[in-house]
């Protein structure tokens, strides 16, 4: 797995409401923010390290499974965490490891349900949240982006679990070919939404693309919603709920 990329995450500051208990949980690359009704930090780390335990055995006996930027078929002995990911990259022909982030905010996030009604896990940008009441969720795409701070994603709790996932070309280090700002993906499945984001940046290589990117999200199946901003542009899909920040 990469070397660990401690970039500030402004981003994080962005949670306004107070109901909930924030904590973060960190473990070489897997640096969570975590939001639950009681403070779980011991027992979000006790998930994040056999989880990671699992996933980096099998990759030393399976070195490609990581490098690999397409599928990487697994066998019915892989732990579940290598064949969810694997499940994900099928679904859009890209590498298993673009599901990291978001597979990991999902396993702790469902683990975390059976101690707390409501679990909100972000790695990365990559999120999974069971809610009980309406939340914002900031989109970043960037520091000099017009639309960074500007607008929210807004997700109501009969929506939820859900997973928000964002990859971008020009904001952090994961690898993507493509040249967005911003792919916001939403799926009831947090590794298919982060797959499906690499999948579909891959396709933004300017302002003219994004049409052909949500064309291909259509066709994914477990996506409910796409935004896709590159530049001052953005284009969007589905069952996904934009409002500007100062809205109510």
């Amino acid at each position: 797995m990469k070397t660990p990329d401690f970039q500030p995450r402004y981003y994080r500051d962005w949670s306004k409401d107070r109901d909930l208990v924030s904590f973060n949980v960190m473990v070489k690359e897997t640096d969570l923010y975590i939001r639950a009704r009681k403070n779980y930090k011991d027992k979000a780390l006790e998930i994040v390290q056999r989880q990671r335990a699992l996933l980096e055995n099998y990759i030393a006996r399976h070195p490609g499974f990581m490098t690999a930027l397409v599928p990487f078929p697994v066998g019915a002995d892989a732990p579940a965490i290598v064949r969810t990911m694997e499940e994900a990259a099928e679904k859009v022909n890209v590498g298993p490891m673009a599901a990291v982030a978001g597979t990991f905010a999902e396993f702790v996030g469902r683990d975390l349900l059976k101690f707390s009604s409501e679990v909100i896990v972000e790695n990365g940008g990559d999120i999974f949240l069971k809610t009980a009441k309406s939340r914002l969720v900031g989109v970043y795409a960037g520091e000099d982006s017009p639309i960074t701070g500007k607008i929210a994603l807004k997700i109501e709790p009969f929506d939820t679990p859900l997973g928000v996932c964002t990859s971008s070309g020009t904001v952090g280090h994961s690898l993507s070919f493509g040249k967005s700002d911003a792919v916001v993906v939403l799926s009831p499945s947090t590794a298919l939404a982060d797959a499906s984001a690499t999948a579909i940046g891959n396709i933004v290589q300017t302002e003219a693309d994004i049409e052909k990117a949500l064309e291909y999200a259509r066709g994914v199946a477990g996506l409910i919603g796409v935004a896709v901003i590159i530049n001052d542009k953005m284009g969007a899909w589905g069952k996904i709920n934009l409002i500007r920040r100062d809205q109510p």
